[in-house]
């Protein structure tokens, strides 16, 4: 998006290039990454930069708010509500879409927000490798927040998730973890923190006393950090804890379940800025809109964009057995910013942010940028197309 790095970088690109980047990211573990990963970063203007984080300062505003955890309490079902919940989420993840004004100006449209942890470890390793291999991409120009360096920023997440805590009693807890297409963040924190990543199913408990086998040794578990998505774990029957995590364990949580509920599509109805497109409870529509083929309908928990339907008719609205667990989204339009060899690719940018147990507000620290030639952002609708994928920003 700015165009003089953006004509540079074109310019100097080959294929050549590309598939020695994607050797080096395999390398890097012995482990081949099981999804696209973009031919090229983004570069973010200044400009745009700005109107970013500006529309994300309203978002945490509201998440900020005394009466926020009353406003989301209906959010968690009853079912997966899990005890010693924290006063705020520890992560947080916000999504925009890139598009243009109607003074044609570049800006931000949230499309979902998060309050669970996404690719922290492995896109600094991403950027880092952007940066070692393509000499187009300026060295000056950050991917990290708040003068962060690659060893102050994990030593921040070495505070957050393994706190005080010895290593080795502090896991990764995921559904099928080997098997998870983001088993390369998983790989990349292990790494860095010291901890390992264990699979629900491997848990076993005594009492409140959680445990999983390290190097044939049983280890009593003092922290999660938890990526766990309840939407998997409830479908793989295969590989569920021999417990319940809403029973009361002796477990402390870093990005605790609740919050995978509360912030979410379940918050976008409480937003109101130029920045959010209307949003609507379902089961609070009063008239369907004139304009419903201006608008998503989306479930409010689904992975990976599943269940959502673009093409909305009145007979969709009212096929949907459960009102409440749906939204009705307005459409926004991406803007085909980036100039590639084929069509222009569009792209969408989440800002991670990290919140640590005492501050008052959320501290953003790393992005992830992912790019499309598609209806929507997402493997399934990018087949057989070049420069999309995963990517991450660099900042003007």
């Amino acid at each position: 998006m700015v165009s003089s790095l953006r004509e540079r970088f074109n310019a100097a690109f080959s294929p050549e290039a590309y598939q020695a980047f994607m050797q080096a990211l395999d390398a890097e573990f012995d482990y081949h990454i099981r999804f696209r990963v973009a031919e090229t970063p983004v570069f973010v203007p200044a400009a745009f930069r700005r109107r970013l984080l500006e529309a994300a300062e309203g978002i945490i505003d509201v998440l900020c708010r005394p009466d926020f955890k009353a406003l989301s309490e209906s959010a968690i079902p009853d079912a997966f509500r899990v005890p010693r919940e924290d006063a705020h989420t520890t992560f947080l993840c916000l999504d925009f879409a890139v598009c243009r004004d109607e003074a044609g100006e570049l800006s931000p449209q949230l499309i979902e927000l998060q309050g669970c942890p996404s690719l922290f470890a492995y896109q600094v390793m991403l950027a880092e490798t952007y940066r070692r291999h393509y000499p187009a991409v300026p060295p000056e120009l950050p991917f990290l927040f708040g003068g962060l360096d690659h060893a102050a920023y994990f030593e921040l997440l070495r505070r957050v998730i393994v706190a005080d805590e010895n290593p080795e009693q502090v896991i990764l807890l995921e559904v099928d973890p080997d098997n998870q297409a983001t088993r390369i963040d998983f790989l990349c924190t292990e790494r860095e923190l010291g901890i390992r990543t264990v699979c629900t199913s491997d848990l076993r408990r005594r009492g409140r006393q959680v445990y999983y086998e390290r190097d044939g040794k049983e280890i009593p578990v003092r922290r999660i950090y938890n990526r766990v998505i309840f939407d998997d774990y409830v479908q793989r029957t295969d590989k569920q804890a021999p417990f319940a995590f809403t029973e009361d364990l002796d477990v402390t949580w870093v990005g605790h379940p609740n919050w995978f509920f509360r912030i979410s599509k379940h918050t976008m109805p409480l937003l109101k800025s130029p920045y959010v497109p209307e949003t609507l409870y379902l089961h609070e529509l009063r008239e369907i809109p004139p304009d419903l083929d201006r608008y998503v309908l989306k479930p409010l928990f689904s992975y990976a964009g599943s269940g959502v339907k673009i093409h909305v008719t009145p007979e969709d609205l009212a096929a949907v057995d459960d009102p409440s667990n749906y939204i009705l989204q307005r459409k926004v339009e991406y803007a085909p910013v980036i100039p590639t060899p084929d069509d222009p690719a569009k792209v969408e940018i989440r800002l991670l942010y990290v919140w640590e147990p005492e501050a008052a507000r959320p501290r953003l620290v790393v992005n992830l940028a992912r790019l499309s030639k598609g209806l929507m952002i997402g493997v399934r609708y990018n087949k057989d197309r070049e420069w999309v994928g995963g990517s991450v920003c660099f900042f003007e």
